[in-house]
């Protein structure tokens, strides 16, 4: 489990230290140098980087290629990234990753939160969580790439809650991801390596319109 001191110093300020818990436990690992490779909907098996600098070359090689997650908040890494030789090793730092993990995480939940109306019932709270997990796994919700998409601004994210894991629900490492690569503008230029494709559409995964 990561250094609840970690979570405190690092993690950002508009999410409860217990929704980072729960986040990195649901969509992130336990190891800052983690990279999480995948082809479509294939993980590509890599062996286990040793250091920061084998982790970063595992992330350039691929970059632009394949989906790319990488770190303790399984950050997309292609986020952002015009060209591999501008990764920053800001990426495999436990703290930096916390920092923008959190950060971005924070955007998507308030996105997924405000289109479920800033709901307040105890009752929903779990599933509006649920829902920006998977968004933030997929880089989708309702059709939104939501890692690009704009920041609805001030959402009060409430705490849902323990959160038991749905059966039907992928591991936190192994479940399918689009990053900032497959999530880029239709009209970005063929050169820029994160204007790949989006390889399968999970524009519908996970988001679930509350109950009546």
């Amino acid at each position: 489990m990561v250094d609840a001191a970690l979570i405190t110093e690092c993690s950002d300020p508009g999410l409860k230290p217990a929704i980072v818990e729960q986040f990195i436990e649901r969509a992130g690992s336990q190891d800052p140098l983690a990279v999480t490779i995948r082809s479509g909907n294939r993980v590509v098996l890599v062996p286990r980087p040793k250091t920061a600098e084998e982790a970063l070359a595992l992330v350039r090689d691929n970059l632009g290629r394949n989906t790319v997650r990488v770190g303790i908040t399984q950050y997309p890494a292609g986020l952002g990234i015009v060209e591999a030789g501008q990764m920053k090793p800001d990426l495999v730092d436990a703290c930096e990753n916390i920092r923008m993990g959190t950060a971005l995480f924070a955007k998507v939940y308030r996105i997924v939160t405000k289109w479920y109306g800033n709901p307040t019932e105890r009752q929903i709270l779990p599933q509006v969580f649920d829902d920006a997990i998977i968004a933030w796994q997929t880089g989708y919700f309702e059709g939104t790439a939501v890692f690009r998409a704009d920041d609805p601004g001030k959402v009060k994210l409430a705490d849902p809650g323990p959160v038991k894991k749905s059966e039907t629900e992928p591991a936190s490492n192994e479940a399918p991801a689009v990053d900032d690569a497959e999530s880029a503008k239709q009209d970005s230029a063929p050169s820029d390596p994160n204007t790949a494709d989006i390889r399968i559409d999970l524009s519908g995964i996970g988001a679930r319109k509350p109950k009546d």
